[in-house]
């Protein structure tokens, strides 16, 4: 596959800390679209840097609603949809220039490693996500605090890794999970018990939740062989799920007063 066959997509708001890495992963690409939502640190000065990149400034309502915009302002047939602190490795940047231009396969799923202070771990909650994709046949729908991309037509999955190496401060880490988790436990109370996924079964519970992330991370993704970065991303992890009980908490208690 052509470079001029691909645009990388990305959102930011506020990724001085992420985006440069994730652009020096992209070197290969003619053309990258870039959805602003106004950031106000040195993002827009790190992205007008580079030649190849066409910024765009959107006011945020939602993930979904951003990334469908960004799919109207690109031209090529397949679109690389990718978080700002998405980094492409080598392998898999090899293996997208190997794949065939001409194919019956609509979009291609990636496997990921997540990253505590560029440290690769051994295991990940992150499951695997469609990233590369035909324009035509895709469109963007929200999933609680994520959103998710519906493409048409046969998948297949790569066998190269991206690295999630999100190296924002702790604070801001912090707001935006508060922030995620609001949104997390209004779709889980919202949701018909029958529709709710196992995972979100057990969050529902709020208790579980905590310490089956913290034996799932150490021990059955093999957390605690990657030393103290592993400890880092398990505690991340519990604290998630614990901001989620307490807003979940929160929520069930409104509801009541509003009866």
């Amino acid at each position: 596959m052509l470079p001029s066959d691909i645009t990388p997509l990305i959102l930011t708001y506020n990724e001085a800390p992420n985006i440069r890495r994730t652009l020096e992963s992209l070197t290969w690409a003619k053309s990258i679209v870039v959805i602003d939502s106004f950031s106000t640190d040195e993002t827009l000065e790190i992205l007008h840097s580079y030649s190849q990149i066409q910024v765009f400034q959107r006011k945020f309502d939602s993930f979904a609603s951003q990334c469908n915009y960004g799919l109207g302002k690109i031209a090529s047939e397949w679109v690389l949809s990718l978080d700002a602190d998405y980094v492409l490795t080598d392998e898999l940047i090899n293996e997208i220039k190997t794949l065939p231009t001409e194919s019956d396969v609509d979009s291609y799923s990636v496997r990921f490693k997540y990253c505590i202070f560029g440290k690769p771990l051994r295991g990940t909650l992150l499951p695997p996500r469609k990233v590369l994709y035909k324009k035509q046949k895709a469109i963007y729908k929200d999933d609680g605090h994520a959103h998710r991309v519906c493409v048409e037509g046969k998948s297949s999955t790569l066998s190269a890794y991206i690295h999630h190496d999100d190296r924002k401060p702790l604070s801001r880490w912090l707001w935006a999970q508060d922030r995620y988790m609001v949104i997390e436990a209004k779709k889980i109370i919202e949701t018909p018990e029958s529709e709710l996924s196992f995972s979100d079964r057990i969050r529902k519970q709020k208790i579980l939740a905590p310490l089956i992330i913290l034996i799932y991370c150490l021990i059955l993704k093999g957390g605690i062989l990657d030393g103290w970065h592993g400890w880092y991303y398990a505690l991340q992890r519990v604290l998630a799920e614990i901001l989620l009980a307490i807003r979940l908490f929160e929520y069930e208690k409104i509801q009541k007063i509003d009866m």
